[in-house]
């Protein structure tokens, strides 16, 4: 129902108040020649790459180092848990005094060092900002994802690795032949995932740079709802809201697409 309440309210012109005027698809080409729009998907589409690109192997690695055993592991875990019960604003807050260009950490520590020139707008500028909430995304998140890939490792049995051994298998053609085959539907869950992570993130943002300057770092969500909530147009604000639900669907249709091949290529091989 909030879904077919938001596309009916994108096809008027609504404040909130009053009746919905009827206005069809305006609100759509308005959109796409929109130029905050455009940025704003442009942010989203890095956010979502890097974080991918970091997040879906780096928690693999994690995982397997965590399925060791090894003293300490369980506390190893709950550490690496950790960041994902954080609320998003927290840790938006603790990553603006890491990576604030005035106050924040790393700026500061470059400083110190005599390294000036490596100091950059990580935050609040018009080139990196979307590179920085990858990183607090995929550092968030690292936990949580690893986790789903641990539970996925511990189901598959220990008499496969048994026999790779046993035929002389490096544990590098058993990470290959065996782990990441088996663990196919954990990696397209975990990617299914951090899609819909990456296209609803808000808080983070909101904290971050609030969608500054001048809507530079904004997001698709931080967009939807400056318009809706801030600007008052709430009609407009549902348009930028169908556009991010049909993008994720899109994406999500197409990395299980791109699964789906690989699977039955595998499985080809295999025959």
């Amino acid at each position: 129902m909030p879904i077919v309440i938001a596309t009916y309210y994108s096809f008027t012109s609504f404040t909130g108040i009053g009746v919905p005027q009827f206005v069809g698809l305006s609100n759509y080409q308005r959109l796409f020649n929109d130029p905050i729009f455009i940025i704003a998907l442009k942010n989203t589409f890095i956010v979502l790459l890097v974080t991918i690109v970091i997040l879906i192997p780096g928690a693999f690695l994690l995982s397997l180092l965590l399925n060791k055993k090894m003293k300490g592991v369980g506390a190893l875990r709950a550490i690496n848990y950790s960041p994902s019960i954080i609320a998003p604003i927290m840790v938006g807050l603790i990553w603006v005094f890491i990576l604030d260009p005035q106050i924040g950490l790393v700026n500061t520590f470059l400083g110190k060092i005599g390294m000036d020139s490596l100091t950059f707008e990580w935050i609040g500028g018009d080139t990196l900002t979307p590179f920085s909430v990858a990183i607090v995304q995929s550092w968030q998140s690292l936990g949580y994802i690893a986790t789903i890939f641990l539970a996925g490792l511990t189901l598959i049995p220990a008499e496969l690795y048994e026999a790779a051994e046993m035929d002389g298998a490096s544990k590098f053609k058993q990470l290959v032949n065996i782990t990441i085959p088996l663990l196919n539907e954990t990696f397209k869950l975990n990617t299914i995932l951090v899609i819909t992570l990456c296209f609803k993130i808000f808080e983070t943002v909101l904290q971050l740079t609030n969608g500054g300057p001048n809507h530079l770092s904004d997001v698709l969500v931080t967009f939807m709802y400056s318009t809706t909530f801030t600007s008052g147009e709430y009609g407009y604000g549902m348009s930028i809201a169908v556009i991010s639900l049909l993008v994720t669907i899109l994406f999500a249709g197409v990395f299980l697409g791109i699964f789906t091949v690989g699977k039955r290529l595998n499985n080809k091989e295999g025959v």
